[in-house]
C-alpha cells in the first residue's frame, strides 16, 4: 500500500480543482498527510519585430497578489479538516511547475482536477492534467468537472 505523507494540489480556481481540493483534503484527513495546495501562472508574452513591448508593470504583481488571496481563502476554507496546509505560488508553464513542486515537496501523490476538453478547445488550450500525467513519476488522481447539459 501506498505510504501517503504529503499531498499536492494544483489549484486553477476553476469548479475542477476546486472538487480535487475537496478530494485531496479528505484523502489528507483519511491518511493523516500534508496537503500542499500550488498555483502556476504565465505571463504571456508575444514579441514582434519592431514592436514597443506595452502591459503595466503591475500585471505580474497583480496576478500574484489576486492568486496568493484565492490560495489564502482556500486553505482557510480546509483548514479545519486538514490541520497542515501550505501554499505555493510559482511562475512558469504549469505542468512543469506541477511536476517541479511535485519533486520539491517529495509528494506521494498529485490530485488534480481536469476540465475535460475535447476536440478544438483541447487543440488550442492543452492539457496540462494529460502533461501532468504523462510525465509524473508518482500517482495522479485527476477529478473532472461536473458534465454540463448540452
Amino acid at each position: 500500500m501506498l505510504n501517503i505523507r504529503t499531498i499536492l494540489v494544483p489549484v486553477d480556481f476553476e469548479e475542477a480543482s476546486d472538487r480535487a481540493v475537496q478530494a485531496g483534503a479528505d484523502l489528507a484527513k483519511t491518511f493523516g498527510a500534508k496537503l500542499v495546495l500550488m498555483h502556476a501562472y504565465e505571463l504571456p508574452f508575444y514579441p514582434y519585430p519592431g514592436a514597443t513591448p506595452t502591459g503595466t508593470a503591475d500585471l505580474p504583481r497583480a496576478i500574484r497578489d489576486a492568486a496568493t488571496a484565492g490560495l489564502d481563502g482556500i486553505a482557510a476554507r480546509i483548514k479545519e479538516k486538514v490541520p497542515v496546509v501550505e501554499s505555493l505560488l510559482r511562475a512558469g508553464p504549469p505542468a512543469d511547475e506541477i511536476l517541479a513542486v511535485a519533486k520539491e515537496k517529495n509528494a506521494d501523490l498529485i490530485v488534480m482536477g481536469t476540465h475535460g476538453r475535447t476536440g478544438i478547445a483541447h487543440a488550442l488550450l492543452g492539457s496540462i492534467a494529460e502533461k501532468v500525467l504523462r510525465r509524473a513519476e508518482l500517482p495522479v488522481l485527476t477529478v473532472h468537472a461536473p458534465r454540463t447539459a448540452k
